[in-house]
């Protein structure tokens, strides 16, 4: 486990489990919305986030958390693990609307500087509706992926039995 990709839905943990995994394995963490956003919630061109996407998966350790879907593909073709969240919408949602009541006003360590967390309605609609736009999607990708390790987590209580046994 030296490049492990991380996806779900947001408010199913991965940013979290992307930070203690690093610190339990000793591997640098790759937050792709730190990677993508600019101050004020402005979206980086396409370039851009590729650009810096394929430069972190040059390296040669790494793990990676996020979605954004058009690059999922490609690191997934980069990566040895992955490590599918696949909860559900509710303990998604309650994980977002958690997220937004302590962290209201303040930029997360995952997030880009000056992404103040915030309440946004179509990311709560985004997550709600995530496993029925997504999980199929997600679990062909898993089935392709024959070079990598893919762990399916489906709760927290399943991330910390994983976090334990490494």
């Amino acid at each position: 486990m030296e490049r492990i990709l991380i996806i779900g839905c947001g408010g199913a943990g991965k940013s979290t489990l992307a930070r203690q995994l690093g610190k339990k394995l000793h591997l640098p963490v790759v937050h792709l919305d730190k990677l993508f956003w600019h101050p004020g919630w402005v979206e980086s061109s396409k370039e851009e986030i590729d650009a810096k996407i394929h430069a972190e998966m040059a390296k040669p350790q790494w793990i990676m958390d996020g979605n954004y879907n058009r690059t999922l593909p490609e690191r997934v073709k980069h990566c040895d693990t992955i490590l599918y969240l696949d909860f559900s919408r509710v303990a998604c949602i309650l994980g977002v609307l958690k997220r937004i009541i302590t962290t209201y006003g303040t930029v997360r360590p995952d997030m880009g500087e000056g992404c103040p967390e915030r309440f946004d309605l179509e990311f709560l609609k985004w997550v709600w509706n995530y496993n029925k736009d997504k999980r199929e999607r997600n679990y062909r990708l898993l089935n392709e992926a024959k070079h990598a390790e893919t762990i399916v987590l489906k709760n927290r209580r399943a991330v910390k039995k994983f976090l334990k046994s490494l």
